[in-house]
Formats: structure tokens, sequence, C-alpha cells
């Protein structure tokens, strides 16, 4: 009977082994198709939530299109506006400012501050001045909590200078990171360089039908070459300041809010400039 049950049991424990082998195999293979499904789902969803998120972006953009750069909206576009750059906010919301992704130059798109809206103005009424391109750059790779910033203005007179690239305004400043999205500005210099006079400026002083001579040569060589550096600050006064809001931040759109009622930006990436 010893012999015969353990006979038995020899018989049977295999079998047993096998049947449970097979459905541990069938669970891994659930538990492997369910982890791939869920993978495939959060795929999915990651691909559904950045096209939604570029498609709001697209739709701002698109907003702020006809207003140049602000200086033509009324009352109802800037509250749409206001209200497409909140939900664009609402995808980077409490982030904290990633300073690699900043590092660069920006260029501007929209504004509702004054400060910048008075150029606009004075370049609409006035026929001897025009405003070209306004950037933000960020220097800021290597840093940790701050790093500066230069706001480039590009302006001219006509007949004087080249058409809206006639010179270059520069205002830097070094900022700081005070909070997970708020930076301090503090304003260091004002710069003019990159004067590139019109070719009937050129013609007034150094006439194309007369051969140029050294005098007329170390004029326009002066004026090319020209470049002027105003500190903002001194011993006697403290330098000007302001704190910035980096509500939205990705690789190719900024949005940024003075504190204090100073208005918004709209930037987005410009992969070169020359300043």
């Amino acid at each position: 009977m010893i012999s015969a049950g353990f006979s038995s049991a020899l018989c049977v424990r295999p079998v047993v082994s096998f049947s449970n082998t097979i459905r541990e195999v069938h669970n891994h293979g659930r538990v492997t198709c369910l982890a791939t499904s869920m993978s495939s789902a959060s795929m999915t969803v990651a691909k559904d939530a950045e096209y939604e998120l570029e498609s709001r972006k697209y739709e701002l953009l698109n907003i702020i299109q006809d207003t140049q750069r602000g200086l033509v909206t009324t009352a109802d576009q800037r509250s749409t506006i206001e209200e497409a750059m909140v939900v664009v906010e609402g995808f980077d919301a409490g982030k904290e400012i990633d300073l690699s992704k900043l590092d660069g130059t920006w260029r501007l798109q929209y504004t509702s501050a004054p400060d910048v809206l008075i150029l606009f103005e004075s370049a609409a009424r006035l026929p001897f001045f025009q405003v070209g391109q306004i950037f933000q750059k960020f220097e800021c790779q290597n840093e940790s909590r701050g790093g500066l910033v230069r706001n480039v203005i590009k302006w001219s007179v006509p007949r004087l200078l080249e058409e809206n690239e006639g010179a270059t305004l520069i205002v830097s400043a070094r900022f700081s990171c005070v909070s997970a999205r708020n930076i301090y500005l503090k304003f260091e210099e004002i710069g003019l360089q990159n004067i590139n006079i019109s070719d009937d400026l050129q013609a007034v002083i150094a006439p194309a039908i007369l051969p140029r001579s050294f005098l007329s040569l170390q004029i326009l060589q002066f004026i090319q070459t020209f470049k002027a550096q105003i500190p903002v600050t001194s011993p006697e006064r403290q330098s000007v300041g302001g704190l910035y809001y980096l509500s939205y931040l990705d690789k190719n759109m900024l949005l940024g809010r003075a504190v204090g009622g100073g208005g918004v930006f709209i930037f987005t990436r410009a992969h070169a400039l020359i300043c």
C-alpha cells in the first residue's frame, strides 16, 4: 500500500506541477498583455495631450496674427487673447522654470505692455521712425538661479538708415529666479550699435561719381562701427528693476506677464540673432 501510494504520488505530482506551470505562464501572459495595453494607453494619452497643446498654441498665434504685435486690438480681441493664453498656460502650470529651455533668443509676437506699445504707436504716427523686430535674448545655459537677458530692438529712420534694421537698441539686465515661476530683472545698461546707413546717406557722404576720399571712408566706418553704452546704475542711484512672471515655457513658445499690471508678452523661438 505504501508502495502503491508512493507510486500514485509520483504519478499525480508531475501533473499538478505541470498544471500550475501552465497557469503561471497563462497569468504571466495576461500580466504582460495588460502592461503592454497600459503602456499603449499611456502613449496614446500623451500623444493626445501633446496634440491638444499644439492646437491651443496654434490658435493663440492665429488670434494675434493681425494685431500688429498688439498695436491694433479691440477690447474683445484682448479678452479673447487673454482667454487663449490662460488655456495654454494651464498645460504648464506649477512647473519650475527650466533655464536650459529659457536660454536662447525669443521673438516678440504680441504684447499689451504700455512701454512697448508706445514704440509701435510712435512708429505708426511718425514718418521718420520705424520699429523692426523685437527680441529677448536669455543667457542662462550654465546657470542655476539666474543669468543675463538682453532686450533687443531693431529700429530705423527712413532714408537715413536701412529699413527696419537701421540700428539696434539693447537694454541689458541681470535676472534671478525668486520663485518657481517669477524672475526679478535688474537693468544694467542701454546700448546702441549696428548702425547701417542707407544708400542715400552714403551717397551724400561719398558721392558715387567721385572717388571716395580717406575722410569719407573714415566717416562711413565710424558710423557703421559706432557703439554707445549707457549704464543704468550708478553709485548714487539704485538700479531699476521689475518682477516678471513666466507663465508658460517650452522649446518654441514663451509666455510672460509683467507683475503689477505691466502687460503680457507672447514670444516664439528665434533661431538666429546677431547683436
